[in-house]
């Protein structure tokens, strides 16, 4: 009997970490977007340097959220190559192209939640 209450406690406690694990990166996917999407908001704008500092944000999250799931990780690579063009176009003040590489970032991080 013992055996078997040990067994069920393992279980639950996998469960819930994996679940803990889920939730991490579904935090990171989301702030992945949220930040893209107000990088995209100012390249649209012409403002290169509030792209450029959304976009970083962005970037740190998405990396975080490519380690925690692996099927999802092309996408979140491919939206990760976008963001890191979208910062280096603002830093050279081409807010336009950084908005345009943003747009194709979100697309990819859509993709990885799914």
């Amino acid at each position: 009997m013992k055996q078997v209450s040990t067994t069920f406690a393992i279980g639950i406690l996998a469960l819930f970490l994996s679940s803990q694990a889920l939730a991490s990166d579904a935090g990171h996917t989301s702030e992945t977007m949220e930040h893209a999407g107000q990088a995209l908001a100012h390249g649209e704008d012409g403002h290169a340097s509030e792209l450029v500092k959304h976009a970083e944000k962005s970037l740190h999250h998405a990396k975080a959220a490519e380690k925690a799931h692996a099927d999802a990780h092309k996408h979140m690579t491919e939206a990760i190559k976008h963001i890191e063009e979208s910062i280096k176009h603002g830093k050279m003040g081409h807010a336009d192209e950084g908005a345009k590489h943003m747009k194709e970032a979100m697309q990819h991080i859509r993709e990885s939640a799914h």
